[in-house]
């Protein structure tokens, strides 16, 4: 079922209001409204004829309007969303251009210099790689964006076992995490079942766990825990670590937006992580919001949905 305008609803609306208008009009005859009588007088029913050509006149004046207005909200709908586009675009495109550019660099330098030693030729390919590797999690990143966006009808739905999932991203981590000397607080329980997608339920988990690697800082504690209410999980995500202005929460989850450009980068990230955390939620039912802890860091809430049967 096609879903009515915001011009067509008020329309719709304004001509529900005068077909009440008129019915009361025709049903009842005294202004107290006490009793039905049918109309006795010819003024009743001239005044029922001019009522009803006003409100013909004002129905086509009202459509019009809506008309208009419908056009102008699309207008600007548009405009609005080619503007994300372009913006999409251009930071595609500077997204790529650095490791593009680093690669081709190592590798002309490579061929350029046939004598160059060998722990020379091996530092630059393995840069030439980490740049390859950075290339390819971008690429990948788009493209689980871009299936959310497009194909989401075709997303793979299937019970997923996020106590289990979580716990082994703890321990995919864990090298990392003991090297920075942070500990993991996983306060999960045991039984959390989620119905969707299981490659995109691991991102929103894992990108989060990424996030707090990078940014939380060394020695801080990361904590995740979960309730359930309205069959709905409700999960925490924090960390107590250096945190972000307020500032720049409520851009956290676009897209490419970056806090500190230059550390972001260094560390090798997309600048697609939390949106596609975002995303992701939302396609599971959910909602998703960040604000700054009580003992400082930053902390995410957000739900998904339990239901076995089907995703809202």
């Amino acid at each position: 079922m096609k879903k009515m305008s915001e011009g067509h609803k008020m329309f719709v609306s304004v001509m529900v209001l005068f077909a009440i208008y008129a019915i009361i009009f025709i049903l009842f005859d005294d202004y107290d409204r006490n009793f039905l009588r049918p109309f006795e007088e010819s003024t009743d029913w001239h005044m029922l004829i001019f009522s009803i050509i006003v409100m013909l006149g004002l129905g086509v004046l009202l459509h019009r309007y809506s008309r208009h207005m419908d056009e102008r909200i699309s207008r600007e709908q548009a405009d609005k969303e080619n503007q994300m586009r372009r913006e999409l675009t251009q930071n595609i495109a500077h997204e790529l251009k650095t490791p593009v550019a680093s690669i081709l660099g190592y590798t002309e330098t490579i061929l350029e210099h046939p004598d160059m030693s060998t722990d020379t030729r091996r530092q630059f390919l393995e840069r030439t790689q980490s740049q390859a590797n950075r290339l390819t999690s971008l690429l990948q990143d788009l493209s689980t964006l871009n299936r959310m966006d497009y194909a989401s009808d075709l997303i793979t739905i299937e019970r997923v076992d996020v106590s289990h999932m979580v716990a082994d991203i703890i321990k995919e981590t864990q090298l990392i995490t003991q090297s920075k000397n942070m500990t993991v607080r996983n306060d999960l329980p045991q039984d959390i079942i989620i119905n969707g997608n299981h490659s995109l339920i691991y991102s929103i988990f894992r990108n989060l766990m990424d996030n707090a690697i990078n940014y939380a800082g060394d020695g801080t504690t990361v904590s995740i825990s979960a309730k359930e209410r309205n069959n709905r999980w409700h999960f925490t995500f924090s960390d107590n670590g250096t945190g972000i202005d307020s500032e720049h929460l409520p851009r956290i989850f676009e897209r490419f937006y970056r806090i500190d450009k230059g550390r972001s980068r260094a560390l090798g990230g997309t600048g697609l992580g939390l949106a596609i955390v975002k995303n992701a939620v939302v396609l599971h039912g959910g909602i998703i919001k960040a604000h700054s802890a009580k003992d400082g860091g930053l902390c995410f809430n957000f739900s998904l949905k339990g239901d076995l049967n089907k995703l809202a």
